[in-house]
């Protein structure tokens, strides 16, 4: 997890980052959800501030929801089952940032998007083209945390959480 997280200092295109998989993966192995989220937002704050990025309350409110799936993994953690709990977390991050984007727009006048429906709806349409990087990049880091930790635990079976 640890170079999971130095990766967001390497160049990368928009949305493609290893945070929401490491989200994913804490939860399901980690045996109590707080530290898995503690070590979720560790990493968050430590390379936002070393990339010079403003923490977002959002951004880390919707990666501890990608924790809990996550925690649904807990018993079975089939291909298929971390299949769709990645494609879920992205989704739902998706959902919750761009909500805050478009909520935020309360706060801050010079938001782009009206305190509308219609504003909410123009908010996400205008986050589509990004999406399939989220996707794309969840599915990478999480078949690779995932698939690493079963190659792991085949050649260690101390490894093995019941």
């Amino acid at each position: 997890m640890l170079a999971a997280a130095l990766l967001r200092f390497l160049p990368h295109p928009p949305n493609v980052a290893p945070i929401g998989a490491m989200a994913l993966f804490g939860g399901a192995l980690f045996a109590r959800k707080g530290v898995a989220v503690a070590m979720v937002f560790t990493a968050m704050l430590i390379s936002d501030i070393l990339l010079g990025f403003q923490p977002v309350p959002i951004v880390y409110f919707a990666f501890a929801g990608v924790v809990g799936i996550g925690f649904l993994l807990r018993k079975n953690r089939s291909p298929w089952r971390i299949a769709g709990a990645s494609v879920t977390g992205s989704v739902l991050f998706f959902i919750v940032t761009n909500f805050g984007v478009w909520a935020g727009g309360a706060l801050f006048p010079q938001s782009m998007y009206p305190q509308t429906f219609e504003g909410l709806i123009a908010c996400y349409v205008a986050a589509i083209p990004y999406f399939h990087n989220t996707l794309l990049g969840d599915a990478l880091f999480t078949a690779v945390l995932f698939g690493g930790f079963a190659f792991a635990e085949k050649r260690f079976p101390a490894l093995r959480t019941g």
